[in-house]
């Protein structure tokens, strides 16, 4: 058939020039320019070509619309490759495949030796896939200098990929725009869309949802819509091959097509003239921290948002209704997968190419913690040791399904049982006996034809075996899963009996007001089935008796299994012990101690004698700091900051010292007669301040200046309290009396 030109026709040559010089080339096409359908076909002079499409649904359809331009038969000289489903033969020149398939070529053949060129379509999604797929392919590039790669997409940060691939040639090619209106209607709903431009409008309206769910509401609302002349149909990843096949089979019936981002880039919908766009779409992010898969419904960037809009100016003039408003700022682009999915598959493919995953070269390297996490999970399913990738893993990873999932197939011997439930988990039940099939060719003799229930629930725990959990309380609804996060069974989840579950379903919520994930399906595990990721002795200060308790305890990640108690190991206590000690308010003695030792000019270190206290210590109130300071320092202390004072009267006191570096003493003053001057201690010779206390022990006069007072006060203070107290010496002359402690048998006059 004769080619319809195509804006893109005019830069073929520039494309090959582009490779001739750099062996690579990015092509940014705007909507509607042809490049998918018209690039590759025009570069199989090299030999044998491979074409990456993101959508299973655009890799069947961009094959059959080769095929029809070119006159081609689809599985000869084109065909294409997606899980579970070929159509090629030794004849095909021309590949399309979906990314997983990509993928596993790089695995059986690193060096994609059966192509002279790769192609990545619609680059700018970004799926973890074309990251890795692209990183894997520029590996086999560097290594031969026959093999071409050619980046595509209309909307894409062309300099950044060019940078990656040698800073090789970027080729623009303008689209035949056609004058599109665009509305804004904030707060319409899909079905107020849609109804308010049919009546004004002709050819097919495509509308944009999130998600099936959403498409199947849509369908529901619009139903009353449906005539002779007008359907409604339905396109989704989730659908039959045929159903797909038939939203874009081209009618003469008007239709309106309810659509998820599927159609949004390079796959074509026949007939479009009009948009309507919800602006919504569906991210899966992945939460490292509690293990939790989920899907956010979330803005769309701008670029999708103009890609969404081209669809509709491909033909001729088009409308697009935006439902949100027009001073809503979008991002200007999506964020790609590898920053926020879980990257468990993609560390498992490069385990099994030979990679070094945190020395490989990616486009865009992903977070640290996402890798972390990725390879967390892998251990746990035994696809990873500290050699590296197991047997185990090497099956794991032949497998097309995610690495839970082939854990899962394997343990369960490809049962019809567990396939079915690893379809359903996978969010496409169609895919069990395809599943099955694979399994079997790799795990060989060791395929089951059914298993037990009991054998069943153990192979869905070999692949989910993060996610054990833990009930509470004996017929309790809470759980603790295996990452320390409390979780609660939904209200939807079947009852689920035992101690022990595996949680398959669980989403982020928050339940009176505290983060709370919950769990929507889950299955019984027994006991015997769960073995410890660690067992070892464990010690902690219990605060009701001021002592160390320890206990040998079996843990399963953050889950305490058993818990045995042993007596405690003194040098594992002490340092419990001293922390405990230190974190309480001192004791007077501690607290005269340091003020001692500031008084004297020497600094104590505090937790250093604690620590040392609390190594023959068996509780809190038995742990003594004080004797743990060494010799000379309780020689210099008693020389320079005594405990006690020595009296006249022949007894001693006891020194307080003060915060703010005084020195107090509390003395009945008849002791003191015949002292005429206050002590004074310390390097900077301090006098001692003294608390005069009367017969009954309350102070009548507190002074650091004893001449003074024997001069000034006391004659005072003796008439006030010699008739008072009788029994006690009251000399005039405290400056020649005998100091004592006692009382006399006569009461001076």
């Amino acid at each position: 058939m004769t080619l319809a030109p195509l804006p893109v026709d005019a830069y073929i040559e520039d494309v090959r020039n582009a490779l001739a010089l750099r062996r690579a080339v990015v092509v940014s096409a705007a909507p509607g320019a042809g490049k998918t359908t018209r690039i590759p076909p025009a570069l199989l002079d090299r030999g044998p070509l491979i074409l990456l499409q993101p959508r299973r649904v655009a890799a069947r359809a961009m094959t059959r619309r080769i095929a029809l331009e070119r006159g081609w038969v689809v599985g000869r000289e084109v065909g294409w490759q997606i899980r579970f489903e070929r159509r090629f033969s030794a004849q095909t020149r021309l590949l399309v495949v979906t990314e997983g398939i990509l993928t596993a070529r790089l695995q059986l053949d690193p060096l994609l030796s059966e192509f002279g060129t790769v192609v990545f379509d619609e680059f700018h999604e970004r799926s973890i896939h074309a990251d890795l797929g692209l990183a894997l392919a520029r590996q086999a590039w560097l290594a031969r200098d026959d093999l071409r790669i050619v980046v595509m997409s209309a909307t894409l940060d062309t300099a950044r990929v060019a940078a990656f691939l040698g800073d090789c040639s970027v080729v623009s090619v303008a689209g035949t725009p056609h004058p599109t209106v665009v509305e804004y209607a904030a707060g319409e709903t899909l079905g107020q869309g849609v109804r308010a431009v049919l009546p004004r409008t002709r050819g097919q309206v495509l509308c944009f949802l999130p998600g099936a769910r959403e498409i199947e509401r849509a369908q529901a609302d619009l139903a009353s819509l449906v005539t002779t002349d007008l359907e409604i149909v339905p396109l989704h990843g989730s659908l039959q091959s045929d159903a797909q096949d038939e939203a874009l089979r081209p009618t003469d019936t008007r239709r309106v097509i309810l659509a998820t981002n599927i159609a949004e880039t390079s796959l074509t919908v026949p007939g479009v003239t009009v948009v309507v766009d919800t602006g919504l779409r569906k991210v899966a992010r992945y939460d490292g921290a509690r293990g939790i898969d989920s899907l956010t419904l979330e803005r769309v960037a701008q670029d999708s948002a103009d890609q969404r809009a081209g669809r509709a100016a491909r033909l001729g003039p088009g409308l697009v209704r935006r439902l949100w408003d027009a001073r809503q700022r979008l991002p200007r682009h999506g964020e790609a997968e590898i920053t926020r999915v879980d990257l468990a598959a993609a560390v498992l493919d490069l385990l099994a190419w030979g990679a070094n995953a945190e020395r490989f070269e990616w486009f865009e390297a992903p977070p640290e913690e996402r890798l972390t996490a990725a390879f967390r999970l892998l251990r746990w399913l035994g696809a990873v040791d500290d050699g590296g990738l197991t047997p185990l893993g090497r099956q794991m990873q032949r497998i097309p399904a995610h690495p839970r999932l082939a854990r899962m197939l394997i343990d369960g011997g490809a049962a019809p049982e567990v396939t079915a439930m690893a379809a359903r988990l996978a969010g496409d039940p169609r895919a069990a006996e395809q599943l099955r099939r694979v399994t079997g060719d790799v795990i060989g003799n060791s395929a089951r034809a059914h298993i037990s229930e009991t054998e069943f629930r153990h192979a869905v725990f070999s692949g989910y075996a993060d996610r054990l959990a833990k009930r509470r309380t004996a017929g309790s609804d809470r759980f603790v899963l295996a990452s320390g996060h409390g979780a609660i069974l939904g209200r939807d989840c079947e009852p689920v009996g035992g101690d022990f579950l595996v949680a398959l379903n669980v989403v982020a919520a928050e339940h009176d007001g505290v983060a709370e994930a919950q769990i929507r399906s889950a299955m019984t595990v027994e006991r015997d089935w769960i073995a410890p990721t660690s067992a070892a002795v464990e010690h902690w200060f219990e605060r009701s008796t001021g002592r160390v308790r320890a206990a040998r305890i079996e843990h399963y990640d953050a889950l305490v299994l058993s818990e045995q108690p042993v007596a405690p190991d003194q040098a594992a206590a002490a340092p419990l012990l001293a922390a405990a000690w230190l974190e309480r308010a001192p004791d007077e003695a501690t607290t005269q101690l340091l003020r001692r030792a500031r008084f004297a000019g020497r600094e104590i270190d505090l937790a250093a004698l604690a620590g040392g206290a609390a190594l023959v210590a068996t509780s809190l109130d038995a742990l003594d700091v004080t004797n743990q300071l060494p010799y000379d320092v309780v020689q210099m202390l008693a020389t320079v900051a005594p405990l006690t004072l020595d009296l006249p009267s022949g007894r001693s006191t006891r020194l307080e010292y003060q915060g703010d570096g005084s020195i107090t003493a509390a003395v009945k003053l008849q002791e003191l007669f015949g002292l005429g001057q206050s002590p004074t201690l310390g390097p900077h010779r301090v006098p001692v301040t003294f608390a005069l206390l009367a017969p009954n022990g309350r102070p009548v006069q507190t002074t650091r200046d004893l001449r003074s007072f024997w001069e000034r006060t006391y004659p005072e203070v003796r008439k006030q309290l010699r008739g008072r107290y009788p029994r006690h010496p009251w000399p005039e002359d405290p400056w020649t009396a005998t100091a004592t402690y006692r009382t006399t048998r006569r009461a001076e006059r």
